[in-house]
């Protein structure tokens, strides 16, 4: 398992769940509900300012997809965003498989005793938690990064950035 903090995102069309992982990668925490930039780039700036706050390695983009595991209609937007992304940060951008995020969002809200209006507030952040602690359960059982790099208009960018966690006594 490499070391270092990654950052999960949701994207989504009116809000952007944020959430974090420990420098470990065992757990996942949510940060923040960024509201969705109609232009401009300020969710885009949000989500740069907490990866280098934090001093993430690595973010992570959930990417909807439909069951059968095909495009939605907000396939497309994910992936724009996460080319966004990886255009402005320094650190790599992954995208990985979502698919019912929201709904065990949505059921582990209910679960905890906070029902409708008051789930939207922080519905996004949890489905962030679940999408980055997806990603750290795929590479912990395959051994590798997790999801698809994004690339930029300079090509892919690299994993050098990240140094593989070797030592075994952890």
């Amino acid at each position: 398992m490499r070391h270092g903090v990654r950052v999960g995102v949701d994207v989504g069309k009116a809000r952007i769940g944020v959430a974090r992982t420990d420098p470990s990668g065992m757990i996942a925490t949510p940060v923040e509900t960024v509201p969705r930039a109609s232009s401009g780039s300020s969710d885009i700036e949000s989500i740069a300012a907490h990866v280098d706050e934090l001093s993430a390695v690595e973010v992570i983009v959930g990417l909807p997809l439909s069951l059968s595991g095909g495009d939605t209609p907000s396939t497309g937007d994910a992936r724009d965003f996460a080319g966004r992304l990886a255009e402005r940060l320094a650190v790599p951008v992954r995208l990985v498989d979502e698919r019912l995020s929201t709904v065990s969002a949505q059921g582990a809200l209910r679960a905890s005793g906070r029902k409708g209006r008051s789930q939207r507030s922080v519905i996004d952040q949890v489905a962030a938690v679940i999408i980055v602690q997806h990603a750290l359960d795929l590479e912990r059982s395959s051994g590798r990064p997790p999801g698809q790099l994004v690339e930029t208009a300079g090509g892919a960018q690299g994993d050098a950035d990240i140094e593989p966690d070797t030592d075994e006594g952890r």
